[in-house]
């Protein structure tokens, strides 16, 4: 019996504040992620990667910068094959202020901040360390360079 491909689309988002950026560690999985989620009925990608970004990590008060384009990501899980095609954008966050996350969020996504080249090898997937890599290109074209961690 031939399997049934399920594809979705995602936004998301690479926030980076200082010389730090969001990852969201996922300590159920033992994976560190990148916020991103699915796509609403009706709602732009830039709606849903702030909506996703917001949700997942609490903090809201978010501007996109650029667009960081869309990749095609297959993956087998529980069984089943999927086709995801993720779309993210570059962020700064505009404050810290924080909003209350899904109850389901703050049990499996726990924000933390790490400087740029950390993040790079914190990441637990290639595909979104080239995504964090693209972002950095992406902040050094807009004139922010990359302070110095430490």
């Amino acid at each position: 019996m031939a399997s049934t491909r399920i594809r979705y689309t995602t936004g998301g988002g690479v926030v980076i504040h200082a010389d730090q950026v969001l990852l969201l560690d996922r300590p159920g999985r033992g994976e560190v992620r990148l916020p991103k989620g699915h796509r609403d009925p009706g709602e732009t990608l830039a709606e849903t990667a702030l909506r996703e970004t917001a949700e997942e990590s609490g903090y809201a008060d978010l501007e996109i910068l650029a667009d960081l384009g869309a990749d095609k990501v297959a993956f087998q899980y529980q069984d089943k094959d999927y086709l995801r095609t993720e779309h993210y954008f570059l962020m700064r966050l505009c404050s810290r202020a924080q909003i209350p996350r899904p109850q389901s969020d703050q049990a499996q996504f726990q924000p933390i901040w790490r400087p740029l080249a950390e993040a790079m090898a914190l990441l637990t997937f290639d595909a979104e360390r080239q995504v964090l890599a693209k972002a950095i290109r992406a902040w050094q074209q807009r004139g922010n360079g990359i302070p110095a961690s430490g």
